[in-house]
């Protein structure tokens, strides 16, 4: 029985299943597209003023504070213990915005909303870990599509439960906290990696797979890669870094992998094509979720929830679709982005300029919802370009790497946004 369940694991179908489970249950959030009503309703009765000036920027600097450090331990800790720490983030956190009131319990849950934002690394770099690199693309397009379909039918359920059934946020509050708790379950079934990317390297002479032979990770916070045929992929690709010697002391060991990121890293952007591509990705980013994490402020105030109907969770799972479809046909266009990239970043970049104007000035709540849908639609399409452009000529660490550092900069680029503009206490 115990060789049985030992060769279960072994096989890539039970992880990879699993980690489906996990990643299904985790974004089957009904609830999130209506969070600022539920706030400023009876349930917690806050201002808007709270909820935006005091409330939402902590979710920033949880995320930057955050992000850094938990990249590392991921890798050290082999991806499963931060997994299963996610899953106690995202009950801590829907616990206590079903139970607690006041500010300071709200700004503690954009805290452990933090915390599960900067655990996400670990979804997708578990796979690498437990998973062959014959079989990687077709493992992370599952995982991928797996939250896409779960995003999706997250939001149609909750805007139909709240439109037809008249079920409160309350309760879809708790069907939320009853998903995660399911997420966390199934990652107790999850077997334990004997390798990571960088500090457990089992295996240095197995080839990687690019980035560009990924299926793309498009999320609705988080960038993507696009495939690309063999012979696309240029002969200076990046090599991946170089492998430790044999059994080193612990010490040595941690401090050479860290000397190993920096001097990877200072290479990666000694490119001025991807410094030039990183940077836009970093403000681009910046940007995305800073309207991400304040658009629900802003249709509440067209359209005040107390007094109208709320369609955002129509409008967000609208919104999935149109990025998912966007980031997915980027791979079939048969198009040179090295020469036309720059201008296709141009073009869409102030599509998207548009549409922000567009839902300030606007006061019709529909003109705000479409400018929305466009919005996400061309970054997604855009992150997709930037994020092969990026990867083309890099090994799977190095992706990795500058994936983590482009995110970094974008928080801190956010963070500064938030100071000057959001936070009460700042300026």
């Amino acid at each position: 029985m115990g060789c049985w369940k030992q060769e279960k694991s072994n096989t890539w179908t039970f992880p990879t299943l699993i980690l489906c489970l996990c990643g299904f249950f985790y974004m089957m959030k009904p609830s999130e597209p209506f969070l600022t009503p539920y706030l400023t309703g009876p349930d917690k009765n806050l201002t808007i003023d709270e909820v935006t000036n005091q409330i939402f920027p902590v979710w920033t600097y949880s995320y930057l504070a955050l992000l850094f450090p938990v990249f590392l331990i991921t890798d050290y800790v082999r991806y499963k213990p931060v997994l299963l720490l996610q899953g106690v983030s995202f009950i801590v956190t829907w616990l206590l915005l079903l139970f607690a009131h006041g500010v300071v319990a709200m700004q503690a849950v954009e805290f452990f909303y933090g915390m599960v934002t900067a655990t996400e690394v670990a979804y997708y770099a578990y796979i690498y870990s437990v998973v062959s690199t014959d079989h990687y693309q077709r493992v992370t397009s599952y995982c991928r599509s797996i939250t896409l379909v779960a995003a999706t039918v997250a939001a149609v359920l909750g805007q139909l439960l709240v439109s037809l059934a008249d079920v409160s946020y309350f309760h879809l509050n708790a069907i939320t906290l009853a998903s995660v708790s399911l997420a966390f379950v199934c990652s107790f079934f999850l077997p334990m990696p004997q390798k990571s990317m960088f500090f457990h390297r089992k295996d240095v002479t197995e080839t990687l797979p690019g980035p560009d032979k990924v299926v793309a990770t498009v999320g609705s916070d988080r960038p993507a890669s696009c495939q690309e045929d063999n012979s696309s992929v240029s002969a200076d690709r990046g090599p991946a870094p170089e492998p430790q010697a044999d059994n080193p002391k612990p010490q040595n060991h941690k401090l050479s992998v860290l000397v190993q990121l920096s001097k990877d890293l200072r290479a990666c952007y000694s490119s001025r094509k991807l410094l030039y591509w990183s940077l836009w990705w970093a403000l681009a980013t910046a940007g995305f979720n800073q309207v991400l994490n304040y658009i629900q402020v802003l249709w509440d105030f067209r359209a005040p929830s107390h007094s109208s109907a709320v369609y955002n969770g129509a409008v967000e799972a609208i919104a999935t679709f149109l990025s998912s479809v966007t980031s997915f046909v980027v791979q079939y266009m048969k198009i040179n982005w090295d020469l036309f990239g720059e201008l296709a970043l141009g073009i869409f970049s102030a599509i998207n300029a548009g549409s922000l104007l567009l839902m300030h000035f606007t006061t019709n709540i529909w003109a705000c919802y479409a400018s929305y849908l466009i919005f996400k639609a061309c970054y997604m399409l855009l992150i997709t370009i930037a994020t092969f452009q990026i990867a083309v000529n890099l090994s799977m660490e190095r992706y990795a790497l500058m994936f983590g550092f482009n995110n970094f900069v974008a928080l801190v680029i956010q963070t500064i946004l938030t100071v000057v503009v959001v936070d009460s206490r700042g300026l």
